[in-house]
């Protein structure tokens, strides 16, 4: 039985988590065009580095060049926004990141540690003439600033703006899931980044491919949820974003960057923290209830994965090249 979709089925049906956009859409000359851009994802409204978040990643494939992953394997903390853009901005976007997590934190790197910025990225150099770098600092810092708890727009803004998937346009898209259980209700949200995946791998067998060699791609998977778990469990819950990307038909190509993180808003940390003990409350691995949550992980990831193509417009980029809307 497939489950409650969340009141606007959007990653932000998290309570306080909130996403913004940037898009950069320009004809620069006949060759080339900027057609790209960054999505911030901040886990809560307030500080994320003094209240920092128990995360968990998993790499489905390793085709990708994120940035922050190795520490969160490490620690199982999230301490900033979760940036995505594509693969050459991905520098720009961490620089942008850090300057302002540096403004509102005075205290990183002088009297505290540095800080564990995470970018993800995919490669949108099909329609984006991607050498231009046409990203800049700034553009991280007002994604940032953008962000709401709004429904998240989707299709071909923010970081994909340029991208593609199965052959036709791809992009943002986002979906989510209620869980239930023992008076309990927990939600759990997805937002993705598609850019993968060949036509001939397409969900609906009468989708045509146009007569275009599109690359392999990659796709960001980002797992948000208010239910009490800790990094471990939340490893284990971006790992099962691998079955609701198979069930859209990708065979996790060797040139695809597949990479899923998964946050919970609950049990924050405190950088304050001194005691040398600390305690939390989190759901029993072999309670009935964390079925419920890699069920909605799948569910969730699937249906963003669709809404993302469906909510994507045909877009003309570099060299006249076009991307058209998926077939729905």
């Amino acid at each position: 039985m497939k489950l409650q979709k969340g009141k606007n089925n959007c990653i932000v049906d998290v309570l306080d988590v909130k996403v913004g956009h940037v898009t950069l859409f320009e004809k620069v000359d006949e060759e080339n065009t900027i057609c790209t851009g960054v999505t911030a994802i901040l886990p809560h409204s307030g500080n994320i580095f003094r209240q920092k978040l128990p995360v968990g990643s998993s790499v489905i494939n390793g085709f990708g060049k994120t940035a922050g992953l190795v520490q969160i394997e490490e620690i199982g903390l999230l301490e900033s926004p979760i940036m995505l853009t594509n693969t050459f901005s991905v520098g720009a976007v961490k620089q942008g990141a850090l300057k302002y997590m540096l403004e509102q934190n005075e205290e990183i790197g002088d009297t505290t540690g540095t800080i564990n910025i995470v970018v993800g990225e995919c490669n949108d150099s099909f329609l984006n003439s991607i050498r231009l770098q046409a990203i800049t600092p700034d553009h991280a810092v007002e994604a940032i600033h953008n962000a709401t708890t709004h429904p998240v727009e989707e299709g071909a803004v923010g970081a994909g703006k340029g991208m593609q998937c199965f052959g036709y346009k791809g992009g943002i898209g986002t979906s989510s899931r209620v869980v239930s259980a023992d008076e309990h209700d927990y939600t759990v949200g997805c937002l993705v980044v598609s850019n993968f995946g060949k036509s001939d791998d397409a969900l609906f067998a009468d989708w045509k491919k146009k007569n275009q060699d599109t690359p392999d791609g990659s796709i960001m998977m980002i797992i948000a949820t208010d239910a009490p778990l800790y990094d471990r469990q939340l490893k284990r819950l971006a790992t099962r974003c691998a079955a609701g990307l198979a069930r859209t038909g990708s065979n996790i190509d060797h040139g695809s960057g597949d990479i899923a993180i998964a946050f919970s808003t609950a049990n924050k940390h405190d950088h304050k923290h001194t005691s040398i003990l600390d305690s939390l409350s989190f759901i029993r691995d072999d309670h009935p209830m964390m079925n419920q949550l890699f069920q909605a992980v799948v569910e969730s990831t699937e249906e963003a994965i669709i809404s993302s193509l469906k909510h994507a417009e045909t877009t003309e980029g570099r060299k006249g090249r076009v991307l058209e809307k998926a077939p729905f």
